[in-house]
């Protein structure tokens, strides 16, 4: 198991690395850049759209995928997804500015965004699948924290190096070619990946299957529909909440409270951090107590938090940021750190690729997609934006009521009996 999550993890850091830098790179950079005929808010909405593309195709990546995974097995998955996302990474840090090839420069950004969502669509399934499927059952929700370690790793590795190349350049050479840096640098992390997952074992519950779902999908559609529209429902203010910290509020404090860029991005990996650490004790803790009660603890302190963290954003003090955004992390890490146990279960195993992978995708589109440009525009005007947090707080209540309605699934381990020895 040790093995198995270490590999899990690297693989899903590694994609959450390429998917990420995306977004750093449109929070800063990509809006000037591609769309410079736009006045600054436009650009940066319009940067923030092709963001949102990578969280419209992760439905279809997943179903793609999923297809795969229940039909073939989880690990090709993972080899495939993986080389996908890496190289349409790499592809985008090589794409000519507006300024060289004019609006062929923008489209091919959205071309390429949308086959890194294809990619990470497969991903969480296969990984987060492969792990909880060999792992004991009163142990599962922490082995399977593990991938969900992964996306942490991602995001400090890619804002460690944006935070790196801001510190160390120039405007100008940050422009022209700086910000291209970080995905060069994916091609390397896909092969190290691709080394590590080469020699994974398939799942054994997937081993044991006699028979395989045809069409994975219209099964699950057919006889899981209301599930796949409660997961999806329940997960969106994961998503809100965490793109809301790390994209809507890094272009924010930038571009309208004057914030360093080091700065803004220390503030916003210190809670990252401190959420990626205590992943797997909160998943241990789902493990004694519970997926669903702790989703439903991550919801409500979602709700209640997003008013005062967007207060403290808007002061621009940097101890008072990372503290807003910190305590978000932690209600949003309530949730998340118990998902890669609690969706599997929730499926039976013929379609849980597809079934786990659908819902938990196309809650990135309902709570990742739109947030930075809802955001965005919500956050126009004088005085703090109120709006914002109205909005967050609207989809944490209606993943509370997502989350109410689904079941509990943590496995009642029975001890075995003692017996008399004479």
């Amino acid at each position: 198991m040790p093995r198995l999550a270490a590999a899990s993890l690297a693989g899903t850091a590694i994609e959450f690395y390429d998917f990420f830098i995306y977004g750093t790179a449109a929070a800063l950079v990509l809006g000037p850049l591609f769309f410079p005929t736009f006045s600054p808010l436009a650009g940066t909405l319009a940067a923030f759209a092709t963001f949102g593309v990578g969280f419209v195709a992760r439905p279809l990546g997943s179903v793609l995928f999923g297809h795969i995974g229940d039909r073939h097995g989880r690990r090709p998955v993972l080899i495939v997804s993986l080389l996908l996302t890496g190289v349409a990474t790499v592809a985008v840090g090589c794409v000519p500015t507006y300024e060289s090839i004019g609006a062929a420069a923008p489209l091919l950004l959205l071309v390429l965004r949308f086959v890194q969502g294809l990619g990470l669509g497969g991903e969480w399934g296969g990984a987060v699948l492969l792990t909880a499927e060999h792992a004991p059952p009163e142990r599962r929700g922490l082995w399977a924290s593990f991938p969900q370690v992964g996306p942490a790793v991602g995001f400090l590795l890619a804002n460690g190096v944006m935070l790196a190349l801001s510190a160390t350049l120039t405007d100008a050479q940050f422009a022209a070619w700086g910000w291209r840096v970080p995905f060069w640098a994916a091609g390397l992390l896909v092969a190290a990946g691709l080394a590590l997952r080469s020699s994974l074992a398939e799942s054994p519950d997937f081993l044991r299957l006699r028979e395989h779902a045809r069409v994975p999908l219209a099964e699950v559609v057919r006889g899981h529909w209301r599930l796949l529209l409660l997961t999806a429902g329940a997960l969106a203010v994961g998503y809100a909440v965490f793109y809301a910290v790390t994209t809507w509020s890094l272009s924010y404090g930038v571009e309208r409270l004057g914030v360093s860029r080091t700065v803004m991005l220390a503030c916003i990996m210190a809670a990252v951090l401190v959420k990626g650490a205590l992943t797997p004790v909160v998943a241990m803790l789902g493990d004694r107590y519970g997926r669903r009660p702790l989703c439903l603890l991550g919801c409500a302190a979602s709700a209640l938090w997003m008013f005062p963290m967007v207060a403290l954003l808007s002061t621009g003090e940097p101890l008072l940021m990372f503290t807003g955004f910190l305590v978000a992390m932690l209600a949003f890490l309530a949730m998340f750190a118990v998902i890669g146990a609690y969706l599997p279960e929730l499926y039976e195993p013929r379609v849980r690729c597809t079934g786990a992978a659908v819902g938990y995708n196309l809650a990135g589109v309902l709570g990742g997609a739109l947030t930075p440009i809802v955001a965005t525009a919500a956050a126009q005007g004088d005085g703090k934006p109120w709006g914002v947090a109205a909005y967050l707080t609207g989809i944490a209540l209606l993943s509370l009521g997502c989350f109410a309605l689904l079941p509990e699934t943590r496995p009642v381990v029975k001890a075995e009996p003692a017996t008399a020895t004479g």
